[in-house]
């Protein structure tokens, strides 16, 4: 009963519609995200190559979610996957120190894309649930968040496989991306 009364709102009501990216580099969590969110369960996927994409609804919003690859060869595509994007999640690997540089070289490039002009940014801050995890605060000093200054950004802990955080993350997208349609 609760699926057709569904079916029917969103046939009355349709539900806007926004374009998410998600990027990070390799073993970060960005697929672990993606279908936690979608399948609200862990699955277990071989690295992504190319991109995965799945369609989320949340509070009568739809979202078309789209998971690129992280390795370093494939980076370089992901400005393809750019136009009509209203979101970017950036997934961290919170435990990995050694290669949270590069993920500040990779987000300050993608930044001022043509395509990603009017996107909001989400860092989520993985794997929270680890004893050696970063916390939000190193993350944000550590990848200069408080320098981007033409896009609104929040980073939020969180784990892909618990759960934890990611609908906080993904309310904030809504509120956003909510906020600058007419």
């Amino acid at each position: 009963m609760g699926a057709l009364v569904s079916k029917f709102w969103l046939m009355m009501f349709a539900a806007k519609e926004y374009k998410i990216v998600v990027v990070g580099l390799e073993n970060a969590g960005k697929t672990t995200t993606l279908y936690k969110l979608h399948l609200g369960e862990v699955v277990t996927t071989p690295p992504t190559v190319g991109s995965n994409v799945e369609e989320l609804v949340y509070n009568n919003i739809r979202f078309e979610v789209w998971d690129l690859a992280g390795q370093e060869r494939l980076r370089t595509s992901w400005a393809t996957y750019y136009r009509g994007t209203h979101a970017v999640i950036v997934v961290i690997d919170s435990t990995d120190r050694a290669r949270i540089s590069i993920m500040k070289d990779e987000l300050f490039e993608l930044l001022p894309h043509e395509d990603l002009q009017s996107a909001v940014i989400l860092i989520f801050a993985n794997k929270q649930d680890l004893k050696n995890a970063m916390p939000p605060a190193e993350i944000t000093d550590v990848l200069s968040l408080h320098s981007i200054k033409n896009h609104d950004w929040h980073i939020q802990a969180c784990s892909a496989l618990t759960g934890d955080g990611l609908y906080d993350g993904l309310g904030w997208i809504a509120q956003k991306v909510s906020e600058k349609t007419p």
